[in-house]
This record gives structure tokens, C-alpha cells and sequence, in this order.
């Protein structure tokens, strides 16, 4: 599934910051009301804000449909998709 929509364009739409579409998703890491959590073709894709909702998921066309009221939208390099490492470890180096 991974290399089928590997080189798929990465593309972020949203209406008056309540629903939106992003194509280009590899997979949803996690996703609650306050939050949602994308790898995409251009990296990890934080979502933020209140009585966040996969409204459609389809990731052999590598695309989601979201809605709530957005406040925040947070890309991080591909570099940092590795799984983060606890916050203690960090600050005991």
C-alpha cells in the first residue's frame, strides 16, 4: 500500500476552517476531538483544535476527510517520522 501512493500528491483543503480534504496520506498515526495525527507524502501533519472527526478514510487513495473547528495545523519534516522518544529520555541525556 506504502509505495502505491508513495509519490501521490500532497494536498491540504479546508472551508472556512470546519471540514477539509488532504490527499496524499500514508496513514493516521492517532486522532481524538483535540487532535489528529497524518503521515503524508511531505511528513507527520498535526491537526489541532475542537471536536476534531474522520469524516472519510480511504488510504488506498491515500485521502481523508476531516471536520471540526481547526486552530492549528503543524507539519514536521520526514526526517522526524521515526517514533518520537519520551520526554523523560530527552531531558536525561
Amino acid at each position: 500500500m506504502e509505495g502505491k501512493n508513495e509519490n501521490m500528491p500532497h494536498k491540504l483543503t479546508f472551508e472556512n476552517r470546519t471540514s477539509g480534504t488532504i490527499t496524499g496520506v500514508r496513514d493516521v498515526t492517532s486522532f481524538d476531538e483535540k487532535e489528529i495525527i497524518l503521515l503524508t507524502t511531505q511528513g507527520k501533519l498535526k491537526l489541532k483544535g475542537e471536536q476534531m472527526h474522520v469524516k472519510r478514510l480511504d488510504l488506498k487513495q491515500g485521502e481523508v476527510e476531516v471536520e471540526g473547528k481547526l486552530e492549528e495545523v503543524v507539519y514536521q519534516s520526514g526526517n522526524s517520522l521515526k517514533k518520537e522518544e519520551p520526554l523523560l529520555k530527552r531531558m536525561f541525556r
